[in-house]
């Protein structure tokens, strides 16, 4: 063991350990109430899109703190950005409780009360966003010449978070049909313990900075590629969320890659443009799938007498095991290896647990697909550190930033949308002309969309109940087929790997990249 795996760099490591798990609390607790049809779509009428845009609005803030403080962390301190992102959990829990306030006072009032959840999600997105700018660079400083294996060991904190989360939310379950407050005060136990840890911390400088690369270096990994990409994401959701028009959102767009460009001097690594632009299914595949999965196996799960949430717990209790052995598997495989592998075994899973139906069934389908995203987001981290180790603290989180954003604007509502398109073609087999009666149509990043208006269903059923039972049967039973189209994703994914190993071999092989003396 080095010297750098002492005692008090260990309880920094396991501090940022339990930092994570405060994400995933954050991010299971929110998907039962997004994905619960008693919690906030009965509260304050939601429709999948919207549901699923509420639940994007936790995620996609999550880039903007991540690529910001990616920038200036080295000179403002990690603990800085530490204590922001705690002050960010009780931001949320604050607006949280008041929009609980609006409805109960004014059970007409949700748009009111929905804006406060959406800000409050924002708050909290910055919040999570702010613990992975920091927990991630100290930790590849840390162990710099085994980052794969530390990295997963990191990031099995997160589903860890969603195992513990999630037994937890589902153990209160009764309580929160009654009162859904409780599940915004559980995050407070972990946000209190890592605080607790940190706040005496000592944290070492990135390697960039001890190996003597300049501000101007690490920009230029980036360049005005990576820059272009961040930022027409960080636009485009600007702009949905202000209301921009478009030639305000390309002219902010043009003036941030101009601004980067300009100082940088550099269209950035090729390697890092590529994962960048994998990164945005992977994050869809993982956190969109992840984000709806429970609410996709609901009918499902409760014919065969279960709750949806248990698949995620189940697969997030695989992924936290797996990743505590990657160093084992990456000493067998290239990390890029590991990826086509894992890129694989996630198309299986989806598709069967698509058309799975017994409980035996769902359970090892949901195998495969847990051993299938397990490595992808801490892998990628570790290639990307890797491959561009003068990046610093901006390559290692902007990418995570981008598929956050992704998944945020993007990735989220199109599973929502991809959803709401299953379940119109199941009801016009099923019903046929029935479809228009009970649809409405909104509107989302990629345009407009249809959905089954619960409040219409409601209306028919007092006139035509039969016709509302079928159509209320047929888009239950189209949510889990929707895992299909999903699968989409990962096989993208798997089809960019296979060019990256392609790629690498013709070059001698996968090797990780040295910056500074004795690799450090």
């Amino acid at each position: 063991m080095s010297t750098q795996e002492n005692k008090p760099q260990m309880s920094l490591f396991w501090g940022c350990f339990i930092a994570l798990i405060t994400t995933a609390f954050a991010f299971i607790t929110r998907a039962f109430l997004v994905n619960d049809p008693s919690l906030w779509p009965k509260t304050f009428g939601l429709d999948g899109v919207q549901a699923q845009e509420l639940f994007g609005a936790g995620i996609w803030p999550f880039a903007i703190s991540i690529i910001i403080f990616s920038l200036i962390i080295d000179r403002i301190g990690y603990k800085t950005a530490m204590w922001f992102s705690f002050v960010c959990y009780a931001g949320y829990a604050a607006l949280a409780l008041k929009a609980h306030g609006v409805i109960s006072a004014d059970p007409n009032a949700k748009k009111e009360a929905f804006k406060l959840l959406y800000w409050g999600s924002v708050v909290l997105g910055l919040g999570n966003g702010t613990v992975e700018a920091y927990i991630n660079p100290v930790v590849a400083t840390m162990f710099s010449k085994d980052k794969t294996k530390w990295l997963n060991m990191l990031h099995a904190a997160w589903p860890g978070g969603l195992v513990i989360g999630g037994i937890l939310t589902l153990s209160l379950g009764g309580y929160a049909h009654q009162d859904w407050r409780i599940l915004v005060y559980i995050i407070a136990a972990p946000a209190v313990i890592y605080v607790a840890m940190l706040a005496r911390a000592s944290f070492p400088p990135n390697e960039r900075v001890a190996a003597g690369t300049t501000y101007r270096e690490m920009l230029a990994e980036f360049g005005i590629l990576g820059a272009a990409i961040a930022s027409y994401f960080i636009t485009a959701q600007l702009a949905q969320v202000f209301a921009w028009n478009s030639t305000l959102q390309w002219s902010v767009f043009a003036a941030m890659v101009l601004a980067f460009g300009a100082y940088s001097r550099s269209l950035g690594r090729g390697i890092l443009v590529f994962l960048c632009l994998v990164m945005i299914p992977l994050a869809t595949t993982e956190l969109g799938t992840d984000g709806a999965i429970s609410g996709i196996m609901e009918k499902p799960m409760a014919a065969i007498g279960g709750n949806g949430l248990w698949v995620l717990i189940y697969t997030s209790a695989i992924m936290m095991v797996l990743r505590f052995f990657a160093g084992a598997i990456v000493s067998r495989i290239s990390p890029l290896g590991l990826l086509a592998l894992s890129a694989t075994l996630a198309v299986v899973g989806l598709f069967s647990l698509s058309a799975a139906s017994s409980l035996v069934a769902i359970f090892v389908a949901a195998t495969v697909y847990a051993f299938g995203k397990t490595f992808f987001w801490p892998t990628t981290l570790a290639v990307v550190s890797e491959q561009t180790p003068k990046g610093g603290a901006l390559t290692l989180n902007a990418i995570g930033g981008i598929g956050m954003l992704a998944v945020g604007i993007l990735g989220g509502p199109v599973i929502g949308a991809i959803t709401e398109k299953t379940a119109q073609n199941a009801i016009e087999i099923s019903v046929p002309g029935a479809y228009e009666k009970v649809a409405k149509t909104g509107s989302y990043v990629l345009g407009t969309y249809q959905a089954v208006d619960k409040d219409k269903v409601e209306v028919l059923g007092k006139t035509d109940k039969d016709t509302a039972e079928k159509i209320i049967a047929a888009r239950d039973g189209a949510n889990q087929k929707a895992l299909s189209k999903i699968a989409f994703f990962p096989l993208l994914m798997l089809a960019c790997y296979i060019g990256l190993i392609l790629w690498f071999r013709a070059r001698g092989g996968y090797k990780a990249q040295v910056i500074g003396a004795g690799g450090h």
